[in-house]
């Protein structure tokens, strides 16, 4: 598998844990993975859900590698999909990412919350899954490490403030109904978009 994730396989597991149930409970068929890498979690999805439309997105330099990966699996091919630059359309109940936020430059997470608000239907989710920092502190010496080498690299990336992500969600419309712990300091955010006419 072209750019397999160590770090896809290991999480992979918790993450459904968490999801399946929504999945079912609220009949979730269509999900958008933005930043899907190698593809592994709509590939480790679709065989626990069969069920689930699960379209797979990378940035253009990177989809080639992905739909080598996808190529005779159930999934649909692969899109490109930059946050930064036109959205597809079509409605999704549920978008969703993993450990891209922090590898992001703070112009495009915004853009993703904009896209988001675009793209998930009235009662959706959108679901984030990484390292975050909460009332300006790092849950993990690792994360502060990690930060301190994302942003040697790219002065833009970092992990991001759990206030600014909410604030971003809360404008798009989206109330959050879910934080979790999960392994290796990471946490799983699940946000639900209001319904016109709705306090949810």
């Amino acid at each position: 598998m072209l750019n397999f994730s160590p770090a896809s396989e290991r999480n992979q597991a918790s993450i459904a844990e968490r999801l399946i149930p929504l999945f079912k409970e609220e009949s979730v068929v269509q999900v958008l993975e933005i930043g899907s890498g190698s593809g592994q979690h709509g590939l480790y999805f679709s065989a626990l859900l069969p069920e689930i439309s699960w379209q797979c997105t990378e940035l253009p330099a990177n989809v080639q590698a992905l739909a080598l990966n996808l190529a005779d699996t159930r999934l649909r091919e692969p899109r490109v999909l930059d946050v930064l630059a036109a959205w597809p359309e079509g409605k999704v109940e549920l978008l969703y990412s993993a450990n891209t936020l922090h590898i992001m430059a703070m112009a495009a997470v915004e853009a993703l919350f904009g896209g988001a608000q675009s793209v998930v239907i009235e009662g959706g989710y959108l679901c984030l899954y990484g390292p975050f920092r909460y009332g300006g502190a790092f849950t993990s010496q690792s994360n502060a490490e990690f930060d301190h080498w994302l942003r040697q690299r790219d002065p833009q990336s970092g992990i991001r403030d759990i206030e600014v992500i909410s604030k971003l969600a809360g404008q798009a419309g989206f109330n959050l109904v879910a934080d979790y712990a999960m392994p290796a300091n990471n946490q799983l955010l699940l946000w639900r978009k209001a319904e016109t006419g709705s306090s949810k």
